[in-house]
């Protein structure tokens, strides 16, 4: 798996010691509220950061200075792989919120996609009432292509009943990506 870098992070594959970084944030409610698990305790959190080193989808994004861990990347090839689609994912340990890294990470791996991949298109999903989501895909310039109503569930009220959520589709072709990039690349030289 390669190794990205952005100014701040170093974005790379699963190691099993990312364990206790992963259960920092995958242990609490306000981090996993819209993901399709519940909070890890330290085992599962364990096991999970074994199964993450083994499957290339998953990507560590560790501070630079320091080497932690402040979350995760999801990037995924989708089929067919004729399409040259991939899904983008993350989540990120709720300490490390409000200072950009998400952005910084997403957009160094929107660039990889599209430069090194190959990438045509790029999907993303997220509840409507994970207001930082999508406002983070945005940003990214990721446009919002359907508001699909109850598509799911993950969890269950207290008397055992679905809680549906519904859900909001993004996505981005390498064309449009292309001229944001080359618009950002214009503002800077300003």
């Amino acid at each position: 798996m390669e190794v990205l870098e952005t100014q701040r992070l170093t974005i790379r594959g699963f190691q099993p010691e990312d364990w206790e970084d992963l259960h920092e944030y995958l242990s609490r409610e306000e981090v996993v509220r819209y993901e399709p698990y519940g909070v890890f305790d330290e085992q599962a959190s364990q096991a999970e950061a074994l199964r993450r080193s083994a499957d290339p989808a998953f990507w560590a994004v560790c501070l630079k200075e320091s080497g932690k861990m402040i979350g995760n990347l999801y990037f995924q090839q989708q089929e067919p792989m004729t399409f040259r689609t991939w899904e983008l994912g993350y989540v990120f340990n709720s300490a490390f919120h409000n200072k950009g890294y998400a952005a910084e990470a997403c957009q160094r791996l929107l660039e990889y996609a599209f430069c090194d991949q190959q990438a045509r298109r790029v999907t993303a999903h997220c509840d409507p009432r994970n207001t930082p989501s999508w406002r983070l895909l945005e940003r990214l310039q990721l446009r919002r292509e359907g508001h699909l109503l109850q598509t799911g569930y993950f969890k269950h009220d207290h008397e055992g009943h679905p809680l549906w959520h519904d859900t909001y589709a993004y996505g981005i072709l390498d064309s449009e990506w292309l001229d944001s990039s080359q618009a950002d690349s214009q503002r800077q030289k300003v």
